[in-house]
């Protein structure tokens, strides 16, 4: 998953009788992904198609949709999962909170269960199903993980995951939530466990700390792409290469800015519209021709070429987000294919001219450097994505919540969190 960020909010919040079969139901199906086109995730058993697609947009309401969702986005995105596995690609991203609560019309989970049941009815379905834990602060211990994991199974109709991530660092610590995962592994109700939004020290502590119990951290998530590229400064794709830790990258064709669908005249709307300016996408033009005409030599979309970027660097699977079966079916024309070493470089060297917009900041209230965040901004945070009955009975017993309650009213965001530019784009 997947959000960034410019100054400006965004959410992170964004039962019904399980079905009697796993997420990988069955191998005898016709449109299984090639093997040539499938990796191991990691050091798992688990082996994933080359590209996945993220949920994220999937019954959201806050960030993606034009914050509406109706019958219409409702069939597009059905078509998007059925086109995406018709192409081979057959992994799906998900969370607990996309679309959840107040974030959205219908959780994503509660979608693509519905969507497996659906295309079940013409026979056996092959699909591979990630989803997340949200570190919420009023979750405390591996016990915490479990029953979250429970809730989103009984929410996509799954006996079991196979892959189940921590969406990104607990403010308290992490100890609990990583035993958590290992519990999960052991009681056989996932296939392989990873993390999501780690620092590189972070992600050594998982992946020590799962190691004692014998079980691999199959992957890192964090926002990855063409011009965002921090995970390559701040350690953490080195890491992941060093410890055979597969990195998932979100947003890899950056919210769509790395297409040539937005232009100075024609930005994108909505909170994009915020992160991706007209000055930014001024400035983004030269890497945008360049790789128009990369791409026209192979035949292939600006989309085709910024992904296959991406899969060239090993040891990474990128989840573009599919709102609608064209985009579902362009994102597959990525695969089999290989751009040149030159080619790679020469987009690396014209990226290098952008200035990443920031990413993800959760990462920076826990990476272990506490001084560079201020007690204020971690408080204004929990006070921001807890729920209304939570902020109520909190502001019942302390005024410091109240003062969180006015500052976020003054900001205009009294739903969703706040991110100072403080945080930064090495946020992660």
């Amino acid at each position: 998953m997947a959000l960034q960020v410019n100054g400006v909010a965004f959410s992170l919040l964004h039962r019904r009788k399980p079905l009697s079969v796993k997420a990988v139901a069955s191998e005898n199906v016709s449109t299984l992904p090639g093997e040539e086109e499938k990796v191991k995730l990691g050091g798992s058993d688990l082996k994933v198609t080359k590209l996945g697609v993220g949920a994220w947009s999937w019954g959201d309401t806050t960030y993606w949709n034009d914050f509406q969702w109706n019958d219409r986005k409702l069939k597009e995105a059905k078509a998007a999962f059925n086109a995406s596995i018709d192409s081979g690609i057959n992994f799906f991203d998900t969370a607990e909170v996309y679309g959840a609560g107040i974030t959205g019309a219908v959780n994503s989970e509660t979608l693509i269960g519905s969507f497996i049941k659906e295309r079940q009815k013409a026979g056996p379905v092959d699909v591979t199903i990630a989803t997340k834990f949200a570190a919420l602060p009023w979750r405390f211990g591996r016990g915490s993980v479990i029953s979250a994991l429970k809730s989103s199974l009984s929410r996509l109709g799954l006996s079991s995951v196979d892959l189940y991530q921590l969406h990104w660092p607990g403010i308290w610590g992490n100890e609990g939530y990583i035993d958590g995962l290992g519990d999960a592994v052991e009681m056989g109700l996932v296939k392989a466990v990873g993390v999501s939004n780690y620092s590189e020290k972070r992600l050594r502590e998982a992946y020590n700390r799962l190691k004692i119990r014998g079980i691999t951290l199959a992957s890192n998530q964090v926002n990855y792409s063409l011009i965002y590229r921090i995970p390559e400064k701040n350690g953490v794709k080195a890491a992941c290469d060093e410890l055979g830790v597969t990195l998932i990258a979100y947003s890899p064709i950056a919210q769509g800015a790395l297409t040539g669908k937005y232009t100075p005249e024609n930005p994108p709307s909505g909170p994009r519209g915020r992160i991706y300016t007209r000055d930014f996408l001024t400035k983004l033009q030269p890497l945008l021709n360049r790789i128009k005409d990369i791409g026209q030599n192979y035949g292939k979309t600006s989309t085709q070429v910024v992904l296959n970027w991406l899969i060239c660097q090993e040891n990474v699977i990128p989840i573009p987000g599919a709102k609608n079966s064209e985009q579902a079916t362009e994102f597959a024309g990525a695969l089999g294919w290989k751009l040149k070493d030159p080619e790679i470089e020469e987009l690396r060297s014209l990226a290098a001219e952008t200035q990443p917009v920031t990413g993800f900041p959760v990462e920076k209230l826990n990476r272990g450097k506490e001084a560079e965040t201020s007690e204020r901004e971690r408080e204004l945070y929990l006070y921001s994505i807890a729920t209304p009955e939570r902020r109520k009975l909190a502001e019942q017993k302390s005024e410091k919540w109240l003062f969180l309650k006015k500052v976020c009213s003054f900001l205009s965001f009294p739903l969703f969190p706040f991110f100072s530019n403080s945080l930064g784009s090495e946020a992660l």
